[in-house]
């Protein structure tokens, strides 16, 4: 049965599908922030955990080292990432939402490339409407959000980026049989929004949130057909959906912008120097 590794796995949709994709006969990997949680979720699933916070690069790396001991990865799903409040900077130098929700899944599926074609594996993108609400004024020129920076203004140019990611990473590596594919989860009932102060907190974490938002497990299912489904006959490679259809993204890009990202990205990487402890 295939091996699946999901980040992000310690609440909300990522627990749901693991609990769901478990069930189903497949072999789970969870990977998430929260040590309790996630050592609870894998203890209840009898499966393997991994610890990993995406504001350091540090631990991304790490992770990727500990994920290259299994035999296969078929399936990659960057589910992890979150809205912030104020505008911080990670020890790497990197606004926190773009680190956490673009650069550090980038770093992930980069390091963990020879495994995934050698997996001929789906990697699955967890965006969000978010990029059409608040990502349209995305600048390629200001990754780091130095310029007029609002949680939501971030949060929804993270999540654009995870959706150019998606279309980039399929115009390089179909060829090599890698399947990409985003979709938007909904609104999932969740600790979503936990550390910001802006107001999808109120919507995530008052009574309102039963009216608006949708239950985790209902989310998961989302998910879940991605990952039984066959690329190019249940869902095309490069494409980002809501729901079952293919979501229509505001943001127009000929190709130049995500390739733009992906090279800015690997630029970041190359930079990069790892903070010792």
């Amino acid at each position: 049965m295939e091996t699946i590794v999901i980040t992000g796995a310690s609440d909300g949709i990522g627990a749901a599908s693991a609990r769901q994709l478990k069930a189903a006969g497949y072999n789970m990997v969870l990977v998430g922030r929260s040590r309790t949680k996630t050592q609870a979720l894998a203890r209840e699933l009898d499966v393997p955990f991994h610890i990993a916070d995406y504001t350091s690069l540090a631990d991304v790396a790490r992770l990727a080292s500990e994920l290259r001991q299994y035999e296969r990865i078929d399936v990659l799903a960057n589910n992890a990432g979150g809205v912030m409040g104020g505008r911080e900077v990670t020890v790497d130098g990197f606004e926190k939402t773009f680190q956490v929700n673009h650069l550090a899944p980038f770093m992930l599926t980069h390091l963990l490339m020879d495994k995934l074609i050698a997996s001929q594996a789906k990697v699955i993108q967890t965006a969000s409407e978010a990029a059409n609400a608040f990502g349209q004024n995305f600048d390629i020129d200001d990754l780091n959000n130095e310029r007029n920076y609002k949680p939501d203004t971030a949060y929804g140019h993270g999540k654009l980026a995870n959706i150019l990611f998606t279309r980039e990473l399929d115009r390089r590596y179909r060829s090599a049989g890698i399947s990409a594919v985003a979709f938007h989860p909904g609104v999932v009932r969740s600790n979503f929004a936990s550390d910001t102060t802006h107001f999808m907190k109120f919507v995530y974490h008052t009574p309102l949130k039963y009216l608006i938002t949708i239950s985790p497990e209902k989310s998961a299912h989302r998910l879940v057909k991605l990952v039984q489904g066959k690329p190019g006959e249940d869902w095309r490679q490069g494409e980002v959906y809501n729901k079952d259809q293919p979501m229509t993204v505001a943001f127009k890009d000929d190709g130049n912008i995500a390739r733009k990202l992906w090279e800015c990205s690997e630029r970041f990487l190359d930079s990069w120097i790892p903070i010792r402890p």
